[in-house]
């Protein structure tokens, strides 16, 4: 007798392996985190009347070192972007990566409370736009003061992270340098005047949605006189820092990976 599948147990099964899927996916990441030597900690930072859970990664160093305040991507705070906290915090970086899904709801507090990556994407593009920026400056105030600063910040986002800090830019001069990693600019009708640190591009050449807007940021940063530095790197996609890192990523994303992480280096090393 052939076994009937009801649709309640697919859907089920379905959900569980993609679940897995999405576990696995970032393995490497979670792998790169245990063995890490480095002191990793959970702080809260207070934004007004809310609480913005962060990630620290502090580097084994014998002086006061700059920070990088890290923005994720619009998966959330991922095992990934931990991970990569804590490679900054291996140069000799203290690295701080805020969750700004934190207080999303009553019953989503972080990202880990959210049932899967698309539906952490949905709630980051709900969040107040303000709300994002003074959360940030939060963060930035918070570890520009611990005492293994020394009270440089440098602000680094990935994808909807590299948005928020192009936007960051525009809203908070306090801070030394803009790396943006295939994120979008603010609107070309944005005033850029108000931007007063460098930005730097991190772009994969098959990500025309993002690419496509460079050329018009050229222009945008240099009538305002603002110092704009895109880069692009061949063969490489959306994403690939993260998934050049992956051992199952393609052989030009693990290239892009490489070089973008070198030039990362050279630039926080010009910045000190």
């Amino acid at each position: 007798m052939k076994q009937k599948i009801y649709p309640s147990f697919f859907v089920c099964v379905v959900l569980t392996y993609l679940a897995s899927f999405q576990a696995i996916a970032q393995d490497f990441a979670l792998r790169q985190l245990e063995n890490s030597p480095r002191h990793h900690e959970w702080v809260e930072v207070k934004s007004e009347n809310r609480t913005v859970h962060c990630f620290v990664a502090y580097p084994e160093v014998a002086k006061k070192a700059p920070a990088v305040l890290i923005i994720h991507e619009n998966r959330g705070l991922t095992d990934w972007v931990r991970s990569f906290a804590d490679q900054v915090a291996a140069l000799g970086y203290v690295a701080i990566a805020p969750d700004l899904l934190s207080g999303f709801s009553a019953e989503k507090q972080k990202t880990s409370d959210f049932a899967s990556s698309d539906e952490a994407r949905e709630a980051l593009y709900l969040l107040d736009k303000t709300q994002i920026l003074l959360d940030l400056d939060a963060v930035q105030n918070y570890i520009r003061a611990v005492p293994a600063s020394d009270g440089k910040v440098v602000v680094a986002g990935f994808c909807w992270g590299g948005t928020q800090t192009f936007r960051y830019s525009l809203h908070n001069a306090d801070f030394r340098a803009a790396l943006v990693f295939y994120g979008s600019p603010p609107a070309p009708e944005s005033d850029f005047g108000p931007i007063a640190v460098p930005v730097y591009g991190f772009y994969g050449e098959n990500d025309q949605r993002i690419n496509a807007t460079i050329p018009i940021t050229e222009e945008k940063m240099k009538a305002a006189d603002k110092s704009y530095f895109p880069q692009v790197y061949a063969g490489a996609g959306h994403a690939f820092m993260r998934l050049g890192e992956d051992p199952a990523g393609t052989e030009a994303n693990q290239k892009a990976k490489k070089e973008a992480w070198k030039r990362f280096q050279e630039i926080m090393q010009g910045l000190e």
